[in-house]
């Protein structure tokens, strides 16, 4: 899930991680099913998203042309499935052991399409995230869909 951002910050054990102005907050859920050529993928669709306003207040440019920040959260609860009862299944989530190393090349995808540092939470910890979704603008990207 893709938010864009007027701003984004990131509590680990009370202490903030990382934060960025005006950009993308990208929160990640990794399935069993992902592999490093979806990472890529999702990685350049996002960087490409002309999802920010150009002068006329039309979205018509990218994150780079707006010389915006993006923030990227590992999110396994993306991929709850509540079909049965009310305690939700976590069954698709990625492991660690798998899910890391795509985390990873998602992060670098990111860092080399842009040129900036990409800012993150810790993987697997528990974190607070505090935004300002700037529309609001919340888009859903699934790897699986390539849409």
């Amino acid at each position: 899930m893709i938010q864009r951002v007027k701003y984004a910050s990131v509590k680990v054990e009370e202490n903030i991680k990382s934060s960025i102005r005006e950009g993308l907050l990208v929160l990640l859920g990794i399935e069993h099913e992902d592999n490093f050529e979806d990472a890529g993928w999702l990685g350049k669709k996002i960087v490409n998203l002309r999802i920010f306003d150009d002068n006329q207040g039309v979205m018509n440019l990218d994150v780079r042309q707006a010389d915006g920040e993006i923030m990227v959260i590992s999110q396994f609860t993306l991929h709850a499935r509540t079909k049965k009862g009310n305690r939700p299944s976590y069954i698709r989530a990625a492991p660690p052991e798998k899910a890391i190393p795509l985390y990873e090349k998602f992060i670098g995808q990111i860092s080399g399409e842009t040129g900036k540092e990409v800012k993150t939470g810790d993987f697997g910890a528990q974190m607070d995230v505090e935004l300002l979704n700037s529309g609001p603008v919340t888009i859903i990207i699934d790897s699986r869909n390539k849409e």
